[in-house]
Protein backbone atom coordinates (compact mmCIF):
# COMPACT_ATOMS: atom_id res chain seq x y z
CA UNK A 1 0.00 0.00 0.00
CA UNK A 2 1.04 3.45 -1.00
CA UNK A 3 2.47 5.55 1.77
CA UNK A 4 1.04 9.32 1.98
CA UNK A 5 3.85 11.92 1.40
CA UNK A 6 4.33 14.70 3.29
CA UNK A 7 2.57 16.83 1.31
CA UNK A 8 -0.67 14.47 1.13
CA UNK A 9 0.38 14.42 5.38
CA UNK A 10 -0.10 17.88 5.83
CA UNK A 11 -3.47 18.53 3.86
CA UNK A 12 -4.75 15.38 6.13
CA UNK A 13 -3.91 16.45 8.89
CA UNK A 14 -5.19 20.28 8.43
CA UNK A 15 -8.62 18.51 6.86
CA UNK A 16 -8.62 16.96 10.43
CA UNK A 17 -8.21 20.24 12.38
CA UNK A 18 -11.04 22.02 10.37
CA UNK A 19 -13.08 19.49 11.02
CA UNK A 20 -13.07 19.30 14.54
CA UNK A 21 -13.31 23.26 14.37
CA UNK A 22 -16.24 23.66 12.12
CA UNK A 23 -17.63 20.14 11.96
CA UNK A 24 -17.56 19.56 8.32
CA UNK A 25 -14.70 19.83 5.67
CA UNK A 26 -12.99 22.61 4.06
CA UNK A 27 -13.48 23.61 0.18
CA UNK A 28 -10.82 23.18 -2.72
CA UNK A 29 -10.65 26.69 -2.16
CA UNK A 30 -9.87 27.37 1.50
CA UNK A 31 -7.77 24.23 0.88
CA UNK A 32 -5.79 25.95 -2.27
CA UNK A 33 -5.25 29.20 -0.03
CA UNK A 34 -4.01 27.90 2.65
CA UNK A 35 -1.56 25.56 0.96
CA UNK A 36 -0.80 28.77 -1.01
CA UNK A 37 -1.18 27.02 -4.61
CA UNK A 38 -2.46 28.88 -7.53
CA UNK A 39 -4.87 25.54 -8.92
CA UNK A 40 -6.99 23.28 -7.42
CA UNK A 41 -5.81 20.77 -9.52
CA UNK A 42 -3.01 20.28 -7.13
CA UNK A 43 -4.89 19.81 -4.34
CA UNK A 44 -7.22 17.48 -6.37
CA UNK A 45 -4.58 15.43 -7.03
CA UNK A 46 -3.52 15.30 -3.11
CA UNK A 47 -6.90 14.09 -2.25
CA UNK A 48 -7.54 11.75 -4.93
CA UNK A 49 -4.10 10.14 -3.57
CA UNK A 50 -5.39 9.84 0.16
CA UNK A 51 -9.05 8.44 -1.09
CA UNK A 52 -7.09 5.72 -2.75
CA UNK A 53 -5.24 4.96 0.34
CA UNK A 54 -8.65 5.03 2.23
CA UNK A 55 -7.99 7.88 4.43
CA UNK A 56 -10.44 9.81 3.28
CA UNK A 57 -13.96 9.43 1.76
CA UNK A 58 -15.45 12.37 -0.78
CA UNK A 59 -18.26 13.30 -3.09
CA UNK A 60 -18.74 15.72 -5.73
CA UNK A 61 -19.99 18.78 -3.38
CA UNK A 62 -17.05 21.22 -2.35
CA UNK A 63 -17.73 20.03 1.32
CA UNK A 64 -18.19 16.82 0.46
CA UNK A 65 -15.02 14.89 2.28
CA UNK A 66 -16.76 12.74 4.98
CA UNK A 67 -15.72 13.28 8.77
CA UNK A 68 -12.31 11.26 9.46
CA UNK A 69 -12.38 8.48 11.88
CA UNK A 70 -10.41 10.71 14.26
CA UNK A 71 -13.00 13.52 14.22
CA UNK A 72 -15.73 11.47 14.88
CA UNK A 73 -13.80 9.38 17.66
CA UNK A 74 -12.86 12.75 18.99
CA UNK A 75 -16.14 14.46 18.51
CA UNK A 76 -18.43 10.97 19.71
CA UNK A 77 -16.10 11.15 22.72
CA UNK A 78 -17.00 14.88 23.40
CA UNK A 79 -20.33 14.69 23.41
CA UNK A 80 -20.14 12.42 26.72
CA UNK A 81 -18.92 15.31 28.43
CA UNK A 82 -20.85 18.44 30.23
CA UNK A 83 -19.13 20.88 31.75
CA UNK A 84 -20.23 21.94 35.45
CA UNK A 85 -19.47 25.29 37.25
CA UNK A 86 -17.12 24.18 40.58
CA UNK A 87 -18.53 26.64 43.40
CA UNK A 88 -16.52 28.04 46.45
CA UNK A 89 -15.56 25.25 49.27
CA UNK A 90 -18.63 23.96 51.56
CA UNK A 91 -17.27 22.92 54.93
CA UNK A 92 -19.07 19.54 55.76
CA UNK A 93 -17.62 20.31 59.34
CA UNK A 94 -20.21 22.81 60.36
CA UNK A 95 -22.24 25.68 58.45
CA UNK A 96 -20.22 28.29 57.09
CA UNK A 97 -20.92 31.25 55.02
CA UNK A 98 -20.11 30.28 51.23
CA UNK A 99 -20.31 32.89 48.51
CA UNK A 100 -20.89 30.23 46.03
CA UNK A 101 -19.23 32.08 42.77
CA UNK A 102 -18.19 29.98 40.34
CA UNK A 103 -14.28 29.37 40.84
CA UNK A 104 -13.73 27.08 37.85
CA UNK A 105 -15.63 24.33 35.62
CA UNK A 106 -15.07 20.43 35.91
CA UNK A 107 -15.64 18.49 32.78
CA UNK A 108 -17.55 14.72 33.73
CA UNK A 109 -18.74 12.11 31.47
CA UNK A 110 -22.51 12.89 31.38
CA UNK A 111 -23.36 9.09 32.91
CA UNK A 112 -22.27 10.79 36.31
CA UNK A 113 -24.82 13.78 36.05
CA UNK A 114 -28.48 13.31 36.39
CA UNK A 115 -29.30 16.83 35.26
CA UNK A 116 -26.25 18.79 33.89
CA UNK A 117 -28.38 21.90 33.25
CA UNK A 118 -29.16 22.09 36.82
CA UNK A 119 -26.22 20.70 38.93
CA UNK A 120 -23.11 22.48 39.92
CA UNK A 121 -19.86 20.70 41.93
CA UNK A 122 -18.73 21.64 45.55
CA UNK A 123 -15.43 20.83 46.83
CA UNK A 124 -15.98 19.35 50.54
CA UNK A 125 -13.77 20.33 53.83
CA UNK A 126 -13.93 18.74 57.07
CA UNK A 127 -14.51 15.36 58.31
CA UNK A 128 -18.07 15.28 59.53
CA UNK A 129 -19.67 13.02 56.26
CA UNK A 130 -16.80 10.31 56.77
CA UNK A 131 -19.41 7.78 57.84
CA UNK A 132 -21.16 8.61 54.45
CA UNK A 133 -17.85 7.86 52.86
CA UNK A 134 -17.24 11.63 51.61
CA UNK A 135 -13.83 12.80 52.77
CA UNK A 136 -11.90 16.00 53.25
CA UNK A 137 -10.85 16.91 49.79
CA UNK A 138 -13.80 15.17 47.48
CA UNK A 139 -16.13 17.04 45.27
CA UNK A 140 -19.30 16.41 44.97
CA UNK A 141 -22.05 16.90 42.34
CA UNK A 142 -24.86 18.53 43.85
CA UNK A 143 -28.50 18.85 41.74
CA UNK A 144 -30.37 21.65 42.27
CA UNK A 145 -34.67 21.63 42.45
CA UNK A 146 -34.75 18.17 43.02
CA UNK A 147 -37.08 17.13 46.33
CA UNK A 148 -34.99 15.85 49.14
CA UNK A 149 -36.31 12.64 50.60
CA UNK A 150 -35.20 11.71 54.05
CA UNK A 151 -31.58 9.65 54.10
CA UNK A 152 -30.17 11.99 51.13
CA UNK A 153 -27.14 14.24 51.47
CA UNK A 154 -27.94 17.33 50.75
CA UNK A 155 -26.33 20.76 50.91
CA UNK A 156 -28.58 23.44 53.14
CA UNK A 157 -28.92 26.68 54.07
CA UNK A 158 -29.40 26.76 57.51
CA UNK A 159 -30.26 29.74 59.70
CA UNK A 160 -28.57 31.92 56.72
CA UNK A 161 -25.14 29.65 56.41
CA UNK A 162 -24.58 26.61 54.41
CA UNK A 163 -23.24 23.04 54.92
CA UNK A 164 -23.43 19.49 53.99
CA UNK A 165 -25.39 16.78 55.73
CA UNK A 166 -27.99 13.87 55.46
CA UNK A 167 -31.81 15.14 55.44
CA UNK A 168 -33.98 13.59 58.10
CA UNK A 169 -37.48 14.02 58.45
CA UNK A 170 -38.82 12.41 61.38
CA UNK A 171 -42.28 13.38 61.60
CA UNK A 172 -43.00 16.92 61.89
CA UNK A 173 -39.27 17.64 62.60
CA UNK A 174 -36.67 18.08 59.78
CA UNK A 175 -33.34 18.25 60.76
CA UNK A 176 -29.31 17.64 59.72
CA UNK A 177 -27.60 14.72 60.41
CA UNK A 178 -23.66 14.40 61.22
CA UNK A 179 -21.85 11.24 59.98
CA UNK A 180 -19.21 11.51 62.23
CA UNK A 181 -20.12 11.25 66.12
CA UNK A 182 -17.57 13.80 66.28
CA UNK A 183 -20.17 16.37 65.54
CA UNK A 184 -23.42 17.45 66.54
CA UNK A 185 -26.62 16.97 64.15
CA UNK A 186 -28.17 20.18 62.89
CA UNK A 187 -31.37 21.33 64.27
CA UNK A 188 -32.82 24.52 62.92
CA UNK A 189 -33.61 27.65 64.70
CA UNK A 190 -35.03 29.56 62.27
CA UNK A 191 -34.83 28.63 58.96
CA UNK A 192 -33.53 25.35 56.83
CA UNK A 193 -33.67 25.54 52.94
CA UNK A 194 -32.43 22.72 50.67
CA UNK A 195 -30.12 23.71 47.85
CA UNK A 196 -29.80 20.78 46.46
CA UNK A 197 -28.73 17.27 46.89
CA UNK A 198 -25.74 14.94 46.23
CA UNK A 199 -25.83 12.79 43.15
CA UNK A 200 -22.50 12.07 42.67
CA UNK A 201 -18.69 11.74 44.35
CA UNK A 202 -15.68 12.56 42.48
CA UNK A 203 -12.29 11.88 44.31
CA UNK A 204 -8.52 12.00 43.07
CA UNK A 205 -5.68 10.14 44.72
Amino acid sequence: MQLPTEKQKAILHYIEKYQLKNGASPTIKEMRISFGVSSDNSILKHLKALESQGLIKKGDTPRSIKLLSSVKERMDAAAQICSLPLLSTIPAGGPAISSETVMDRIEIGKSMVKSPETSFVLRVSGRSMEGAGIFDGDMVIVMQGKEPRTGDIVVALVDGANTLKRFIRDGRRTYLKAENPEYEDIHPAESLEIQGVITGLIRTY
